[in-house]
């Protein structure tokens, strides 16, 4: 990350410049693609790999969303209740459905919810790479849509046929799907991205070359095949598409803080507007990967005091910062919104 200054090289349709981008789409696919074949070849490493995974992305990644709700008074105020109340439901919800049907049930739905997280995460950033392409598109956004869709469809139907007892060492159960289904889906996702793909090689032969756009669809593709479909262990797979979201969201998030506060200081944020600045992208990611480890160190020191009426309650804990964290997003990276546009010069 050596050059992250803010750049001015848009005609290929790059969200912030050539180097950022690169390590933004390839660059977090290779680190996630790269973990998932070290898992394939020596599964002794996988504690190596999940602990590096959560400790330097993923709790970090929970943590950079409090970035956008409460480092700065305007935010703080806006998002109140998403900071306060929101947490305190989502625990009770997870807390009654965990100790009332089984603690099964939250791993179940972090199986599915976390697909349809990713999946969503996804697609917003496709969109924010199409709308920076301009007139560089020219296949319709509906082949898109399926393109970008049926394959991460056909992951979640094959998992679910599958049927795994067993996801990141907890029970699980899935929905029944039958094997004709997996196959009608997958067949639909090879033709739509088939017929795709000859769309954009014929507009990269007319002249059209959205480069930033087509790199990103490709990733994608290749990191849901491989987390859903190729590899066969349902955990290594996930650790797959985990790194890569994980990654990507945090390179996200600071490029939208960064985006926000490019023209200097602001006294009514001057803490996040400080750490934010282009040529301090460093102390950022310090500020916050310091403020995971306080918080989640926090959370396993008190390991052996989470325990609620035979439930193993740490899970209940960090599943409800999880499905907190989905609600949240949800809510605050709408690309179709105008300030999102403008802070990410999307208009």
């Amino acid at each position: 990350m050596a050059d992250i200054a803010l750049g001015t090289e848009i005609k290929s349709g790059w969200l912030r410049n050539k180097q950022f981008d690169l390590l933004f789409v390839v660059g977090t696919a290779l680190i996630a693609l790269a973990s998932g074949a070290i898992l394939v070849l020596n599964p002794k490493y996988f504690g190596l790999i999940l602990f590096l995974d959560l400790w330097i992305l993923g709790y970090h990644h929970v943590i950079a969303t409090y970035t956008r709700l409460c480092f700065d008074k305007s935010s703080f105020q806006q998002h109140r209740f998403l900071i306060f109340g929101l947490p305190f439901l989502v625990f009770l919800g997870t807390f009654m459905v965990a100790t009332g049907v089984g603690i099964w049930t939250v791993t179940s739905v972090y199986l599915y919810w976390q697909w349809f997280h990713y999946t969503r995460q996804s697609w917003g950033i496709s969109q924010a790479y199409r709308r920076k392409s301009g007139n560089g598109i020219t296949e319709s956004e509906t082949l898109s849509k399926l393109a970008f869709y049926l394959l991460p469809l056909w992951g979640i139907l094959y998992r679910s046929w599958q049927a795994p007892d067993k996801f990141i060492g907890a029970e699980v159960k899935v929905i029944p799907v039958p094997e004709f289904l997996v196959d009608i889906v997958g067949g639909m996702a090879i033709l739509t991205l088939t017929l795709w793909s000859i769309k954009r090689v014929m507009a990269f032969w007319q002249g059209h070359r959205p480069i930033a756009h087509t790199l990103y669809m490709i990733s994608h593709h290749i990191i849901f095949a491989a987390g859903y479909i190729l590899i066969d262990d349902i955990t290594y797979g996930w650790v797959v598409i985990n790194v890569w979201h994980n990654a990507q969201y945090l390179l996200f998030v600071w490029l939208f803080n960064s985006n926000r506060y490019r023209q200097g200081i602001e006294p009514s944020a001057r803490f996040l507007s400080l750490i934010s600045q282009p040529n301090k992208w460093w102390l950022y990611f310090l500020v916050c990967l310091s403020i995971t480890y306080i918080a989640y160190y926090t959370i396993d020191a008190f390991e052996s005091s989470f325990y609620l009426i035979g439930i193993p309650s740490l899970i209940i804990i960090y599943q409800t910062i999880n499905f907190h964290h989905y609600v949240v997003d949800s809510i605050i990276w709408k690309m179709r919104k105008a300030p999102m546009q403008k802070t990410l010069n999307l208009t």
